[in-house]
């Protein structure tokens, strides 16, 4: 896999990746490759690596950001934590969602067991979390949604399908059921990051095979299959 022939967006300071599902963005314990692996590939002339700006998890393909100064780093960093990064999300859940959209409210607190490790979890008292969606499509009992998530609290969008919507996101294995490879349905379809007075950075994801393979189909206006 060469994450070179999976660019969405690249200029002077910023580059985003359609990154695989599966890969994980920073290195993991087991020693399996991760974005690290790639870096050197993705230089394109400059004499630094790029830096990752914000984080996927492992099982989630689609927009990752990198900055490819320090000075970007800081800055996009800060775009992040000011919520001025406008973010979308594309999600499988195992069950057919009620409704045609909304907005769930549902702030996040971190619990950890010496049975089940550590997940995240519905809390009054937890870090404000806000994430709105609206249904695409069903399929053989499933439901094709889109995230738009106003916060970015770890695993936000898996515990707010679960317990905002009432259904997990499809191959979760830590909320859900699982799947024959354990890989969590989600996928970063569209980043947009404002630059000031620079055009803005727009990338799109197309929409992933895995996806295609239960049967959904790319949303109108969206990036098509990657094949």
């Amino acid at each position: 896999m060469l994450l070179t022939d999976h660019i969405l967006f690249l200029d002077g300071e910023a580059i985003v990746v359609d990154k695989p599902a599966g890969l994980p963005v920073d290195a993991p314990r087991d020693g399996s490759l991760s974005l690290e692996n790639h870096l050197d590939s993705l230089k394109f002339g400059f004499k630094r690596w790029p830096l990752a700006v914000h984080r996927l998890d492992r099982d989630t393909s689609g927009c990752l950001l990198l900055a490819r100064n320090p000075k970007a780093h800081g800055r996009f960093t800060q775009a992040f934590e000011a919520r001025e990064v406008e973010k979308s999300y594309l999600a499988i859940v195992d069950g057919v969602v009620e409704g045609t959209g909304g907005t769930i409210d549902l702030p996040l607190a971190k619990v950890s067991t010496a049975e089940q490790g550590w997940r995240m979890v519905g809390d009054a008292k937890g870090k404000p979390s806000i994430s709105h969606w609206e249904k695409l499509a069903d399929v053989d009992g499933r439901s094709l949604l889109r995230f738009r998530p106003e916060t970015g609290r770890t695993h936000q969008l898996r515990v707010h399908a679960l317990e905002g919507l009432g259904f997990a996101l499809a191959g979760d294995p830590v909320y859900g059921r699982g799947g024959p490879k354990g890989r969590t349905l989600l996928h970063a379809e569209r980043l947009v990051v404002a630059r000031g007075a620079k055009p803005p950075i727009v990338a799109e994801a197309p929409f992933p095979d895995r996806f295609a393979a239960l049967g959904f189909t790319a949303p109108e206006g969206a990036e098509p299959t990657r094949g």
